[in-house]
Order: structure tokens, then C-alpha cells, then sequence
């Protein structure tokens, strides 16, 4: 939350989770049926090609055609020369040149931040400038499975080891209001069928225990259930898996409002909270400074 009360612009993290990222589509079909304009955007990994499709002008309609796509076998390119993975991302650089073209993140029609790692020094690195091909690329080049990108003299992989819901990206871009998406927000996971599912179960739970604490950050936080999705392949459960997303951010959306009408209280409250040498009763908290909000779908 910015401590600005009169800002009320609208800022969306959507988070990493592979082909799961289709629930994306649903969360924003949701703020556009209900007019509710997102002034900011940043994304990790999936979410940053969502992000960046959306940020140029892309329809729901246009990105669910994107989701057909989302399938491992087209979204790789195997790499018989030793780079730091068994695929490279040309194949994903190559969709993005196609549907949006040689464009730049500072373009975009929705200012936009996209998460990234250096595999280097462990820094994150945060790309608002440059090409959206490559910084989209380096954001979902998994580890040891994705080669890393280079930029600007850094090797740049997946955003999720470090935010895999890149809420603080919001706070730095401007956003009043921080309304965080989070895939896994599960306790458990699917039982790995294959070398790339034990992988992934292992990288999301190293993820998802640094997550918690940084959706904290936010002061919405849709947490999806998707382990029933395949981490690699859902385009045959595109309406299934979108409606995943677009069902708790339609019923979410209403308290997304009332945080803009209220944003001068809910500043008053936290600023008492900052200050006061006594706890805030929990039936103000829980209207003026709300937990995260959680639903998840099982």
C-alpha cells in the first residue's frame, strides 16, 4: 500500500506458474467486465508474458489464442550446444516478435515491470526498459532447464526465484492499490510423472515459502489452488483453467472498489498502526487494514 491516500491507481502482479498462467486470462476478463481500470502491471515468469501482451493492447480474446500455444514442446527449442540448459527460449522470443513485434517495455499502454534473476549474484533485477522479447524470455527461463538471457552484460533467469509474485515492483512503479494473483497458493503438490514435475515441485516449494511473506505486501492477494493443472500443457482445459482466475477476482473486485473509495481511511488507519503504542481492535483491522485477502478454488 503506498502511503500516498490519494492514490487509488490500480496495480496487478501476476505470478509464475508455468502453463497454469492461462488463469491469468480470467483475472483480467474479470476487471474488464466490471470497468475497473489497472493503471500498472508487473510479472514474473508466465505471468510477464500475460503481462506484456496485455500492456500492448492484446484482447482476452487475442491471449486466449496466446494460451493454445502455452505447451512445452512448442515453447521450447532444444539446445544441442552447452548454455546452461537442454532448451533456449528462441522458440518463445519468436511468438513475441510475431503477435506484438520489436517492441520496448517503456512502450507499453500500461506501464509495465517485468521480474527477473541474476544467476550471477543472486540480485533481482527488474526490467522497465529494453526489449519485451528478451525480458520476457529471461523471466520464464527456468534453471537448468532454460538457457540463461543475456542483457546488458547480465545472464537473467526465471523472476520467481527471487519474487514469483512481484508485488514490490507495483510500489516502485507508483500503484496505490496492489492486487497480487498468486498460482500456487496450495500446501501441497501434484505427485511428479517425470524428471520435469519432481523439478518443478522443487523449485515451486522453495518459491512458495519466500512468497507468503512478500504477498504481505499486497493488499489483495487472489491465491489459486491450480495442482489439479498440468504444469506444461493445458490447452485443452482453457475455460477450466481460466475460470479459475476470473471467478475469485469477480468476487473480489467489489472490495477492490471500496479500497478506492476508502484509500484516505485505510491511510489514516495504517498510519495509526505505525505509530500507536496500543493494537488496533481486530474488527477495524479487518475492514481499514485488511490481511491479504486469500480464496483459494479447490
Amino acid at each position: 500500500m503506498s502511503w500516498n491516500p490519494f492514490n487509488t491507481s490500480i496495480g496487478l502482479a501476476l505470478g509464475g506458474g508455468a502453463a497454469k498462467g492461462i488463469a491469468h486470462i480470467g483475472v483480467l476478463k474479470a476487471f474488464e467486465e466490471e470497468g475497473v481500470e489497472i493503471s500498472y502491471l508487473s510479472g514474473t515468469s508466465i505471468g510477464s508474458l500475460v503481462a506484456a501482451y496485455y500492456a500492448f493492447g492484446k484482447t482476452i480474446d487475442e491471449l486466449i489464442e496466446v494460451g493454445k500455444q502455452l505447451d512445452f514442446k512448442k515453447m521450447t527449442s532444444f539446445s544441442w550446444r552447452s548454455t546452461g540448459g537442454f532448451f533456449t527460449t528462441n522458440a518463445i522470443k519468436e511468438m513475441i516478435l510475431r503477435d506484438l513485434g520489436d517492441v520496448h517495455i517503456e512502450d507499453a499502454s500500461i506501464p509495465l515491470a517485468i521480474c527477473t534473476t541474476d544467476i550471477v549474484s543472486g540480485a533481482q533485477v527488474v526490467l522497465e526498459k529494453g526489449s519485451v522479447a528478451d525480458a520476457v524470455c529471461a523471466s520464464v527461463a527456468v534453471p537448468g532447464i532454460f538457457s540463461p538471457v543475456e542483457i546488458n552484460g547480465r545472464k537473467l533467469v526465471d523472476g520467481g526465484i527471487v519474487e514469483n509474485v512481484p508485488v514490490s515492483l507495483l510500489d516502485d512503479l507508483g500503484a496505490g492499490i496492489l492486487v497480487a494473483v498468486d498460482l500456487n497458493g496450495v500446501q501441497s503438490y501434484p505427485v511428479p510423472d517425470g524428471m520435469l514435475d519432481v523439478l518443478g515441485n522443487a523449485i515451486d516449494i522453495c518459491m512458495d515459502q519466500k512468497t507468503r511473506d512478500q504477498l504481505k505486501q499486497a493488499d489483495i492477494v487472489i491465491s489459486l489452488d491450480l495442482s489439479r493443472f498440468n504444469r506444461t500443457d493445458n490447452k485443452d482445459r482453457i475455460e477450466e483453467l481460466m475460470a479459475e482466475g476470473y471467478r475469485p477476482m469477480k468476487a473480489k473486485i467489489q472490495k477492490v472498489l471500496w479500497f478506492k473509495r476508502s484509500n484516505y481511511l485505510r491511510y489514516v488507519f495504517k498510519f495509526i498502526k505505525e505509530i500507536a503504542p496500543f493494537k488496533v481492535p481486530k474488527f477495524i483491522k479487518s475492514w481499514f487494514l485488511p490481511k491479504p485477502a486469500s480464496v483459494k478454488i479447490k
